[in-house]
């Protein structure tokens, strides 16, 4: 029996093979990464990242975010949705961070191990384990992947982790059986797999390029969603 990295690496390849490898596209440093982080949550990339472009083009560094204070912050990154709460975050993560480090910068990460970085991050105001994944993976290449709604359904309904094991949990899971340095590529190929075939609530199974490998597609779990859909628009009608 084939162990759960080698069947992570072969279901990678697979994906890779339609969808391409993908690159990190935009450049940011560890804090810009972070801040941005918390700017995209409950939202799509394309109301966050604007809305961090103005923040960058209205502040001339941290300390001049905290100073402006939490009202006009939210003005400046109104875009981005839920502003009121998302600037009260920022300010109160870059606080924390100065009164930690004695300044606004998050790059000594990078000579801690995996675990302890992540829990420095996650002590921190407003960040969870999906920010601080992704702080960790994209700027600093480590092994951690953030896990967001679409590798969490991707990674259950393939069999990489159990379905109902949670997405904080499904982070320590996916890390243990994702092959060495690939964890940013694991992490877009679910992405991508769960925006264009494996969508929620109904997949595309039939345009589907992992389907024999897929245990929820093996246990007839598309045709009992098909018919719990069905049975939600009679009671509707």
């Amino acid at each position: 029996m084939r162990s759960k990295t080698s069947f992570a690496l072969d279901i990678m390849e697979r994906l890779e093979a339609v969808n391409g490898i993908a690159e990190i596209s935009h450049q940011f440093d560890p804090m810009e990464e972070l801040v941005s982080c918390i700017l995209s949550q409950h939202t799509s990339d394309a109301n966050s990242f604007p809305a961090f472009d103005k923040l960058r083009e209205h502040y001339d560094d941290w300390q001049a975010v905290v100073d402006g204070g939490e009202g006009e912050l939210a003005k400046v990154v109104r875009s981005a949705g839920l502003a009121n709460q998302k600037s009260k975050s920022i300010i109160k993560c870059l606080k924390k961070i100065k009164e930690r480090t004695g300044r606004y910068s998050i790059d000594f990460l990078r000579e801690m191990p995996l675990a302890e970085a992540r829990k420095w991050l996650t002590d921190l105001p407003g960040i969870g384990p999906k920010t601080a994944s992704i702080v960790l993976c994209f700027r600093f290449g480590m092994d951690a992947i953030p896990v967001d709604t679409h590798v969490y359904r991707v990674a259950w309904r393939i069999g990489f982790i159990k379905e109902g094991i949670g997405e904080t949990k499904a982070h320590d899971a996916l890390e243990k059986i994702v092959p060495k340095g690939h964890a940013f590529r694991f992490h877009t190929d679910l992405i991508e797999h769960g925006r264009s075939i494996c969508k929620a609530p109904l997949p595309r199974c039939e345009h589907c390029f992992v389907s024999e490998f897929c245990r929820w597609y093996k246990k007839g779990g598309p045709e009992k969603r098909r018919e719990e859909l069905m049975r939600a628009r009679k009671k509707r009608a």
